[in-house]
């Protein structure tokens, strides 16, 4: 069945959802006044990750509605981008309004790798260095099938360079398509760090959705600017990895107007901005290890910890990039492959390579995917495999029994009668 998607900001609420709570305003602003509304580049240590690195050479993907590249603290970050709307341009930067908020995409990116209009003024992002590639998708009654839309994008990023995707979405249900399996699987298997907003209550997610509920992606929750959680700019669950500013957020939309606004759209950015700081400060690191870094120099927050709430805890750029974490073998949010064949079940098939705008294979559906657990996995049998094999081989096998039973009483019956000639 089609499901809707949602953003994760309030800029918007769409279903999937844009994860936006709201833009609060629109108004002008000296630049200056903006670059002082950023609270978390200090009081996240991300300012002092600076020292270390800004993000140079880490590709970011962003998933949304279109980035407007022309706005100033965007020009030269956006390097490429596509369209699977059928609606936005080749380029991924026109910014898509079937959603209801066409500004999402381009307040995500600004956040992310904003360049800021001078030194201390307009809005910089985490990883003002790093580059964005900008993947236009679009969740309205005219666009084509919206899981569709997320699992070709996923793959196109990977095969273009993203190190790290970023997708301030979610689809509002705990599942998701098979179809997402293939292309985060494909993620992970070129070792691409995949960060999602975990939701907000005021738009409607009450608990976290995929793909924030899938093993692996490192979920963001949301705090307002004491660092407590947020009420209606966040959601909770088992799955979130680390907490991060969602409320009193500034950043730019299409045309260059300053926007407030808050939300998990906003969260999901800035882990996504410090992902790319810790690949930039740690050349050659696994995706794996990158995970690990950001959950493990989190600030822990709230019992128990992780929790459904703050998840590892608030995030802090500056230890990420710079503590000594150990090194680890396998991603610490879990295994999406490990769970496919648990509760998938499905025949494998091999991991989608064409290259430049792959199409995804055709996948096992839920049907097929039950037939082949009953016949391939080794369970118990079917009551249609007892009908068809099991209960001819108990006829005949009861038929076999008593035709030897018959053969060995004649045979005892024939020596009795010879003894007693």
């Amino acid at each position: 069945m089609r499901r809707p998607l949602a953003l994760a900001g309030f800029v918007a609420a769409v279903a999937i959802v844009l994860l936006s709570g709201g833009v609060l305003t629109a108004q002008p602003a000296r630049a200056d006044d903006i670059r002082s509304r950023e609270y978390w580049l200090q009081d996240y240590g991300i300012e002092q990750a600076w020292n270390t690195t800004k993000g140079k050479g880490v590709t970011v993907a962003v998933i949304d509605t279109g980035v407007d590249g022309s706005v100033s603290e965007l020009q030269g970050a956006v390097t490429g981008g596509t369209d699977f709307s059928g609606q936005g341009s080749s380029n991924g930067q026109t910014p898509i309004d079937d959603s209801g908020d066409s500004s999402h995409g381009t307040l995500v990116a600004s956040m992310l790798a904003g360049r800021g209009t001078g030194t201390d003024s307009g809005v910089i992002g985490v990883a003002p260095q790093a580059s964005i590639l900008s993947i236009s998708v679009g969740f309205g009654a005219s666009a084509h099938d919206p899981d569709e839309q997320i699992a070709e994008a996923v793959v196109w990023a990977v095969n273009h360079g993203a190190k790290v995707i970023n997708m301030s979405l979610t689809r509002n249900t705990l599942d998701w398509p098979v179809s997402w399996d293939r292309a985060f699987e494909y993620a992970d298997a070129h070792g691409v760090v995949v960060v999602a907003a975990a939701g907000n209550r005021g738009s409607g997610t009450d608990e976290v959705g995929a793909p924030a509920t899938m093993p692996g992606v490192l979920a963001v929750a949301g705090v307002d600017q004491n660092g407590d959680a947020s009420y209606d700019a966040s959601s909770q669950g088992i799955t979130i990895g680390v907490a991060a500013p969602s409320e009193g957020l500034v950043g730019v939309g299409p045309g260059g107007q300053y926007l407030l606004w808050q939300g998990t759209s906003g969260a999901a950015p800035i882990v996504s901005g410090i992902a790319a700081l810790v690949y930039a400060s740690h050349p050659g690191i696994s995706a794996d290890d990158v995970i690990q870094r950001i959950i493990s120099t989190a600030t822990p927050k709230g019992s128990p910890s992780p929790g459904p709430i703050y998840g590892h805890g608030l995030v802090n750029a500056e230890r990420a990039v710079t503590a000594n974490v150990a090194h680890v073998t396998s991603n610490p949010l879990g295994s999406l492959s490990d769970w496919v064949r648990l509760h998938r079940r499905a025949a494998a098939t091999p991991l989608p390579t064409a290259k430049p705008q792959p199409s995804l294979p055709v996948t096992a559906t839920p049907t097929t995917a039950v037939a082949n657990r009953d016949v391939d996995a080794g369970g118990f049998p079917t009551v249609e495999s007892l009908r068809s094999v099991g209960i001819p081989v108990a006829v005949y096998a009861v038929f076999g029994i008593s035709f030897a039973a018959v053969v060995i009483g004649a045979a005892r019956h024939f020596r009795r009668l010879r003894s007693g000639r």
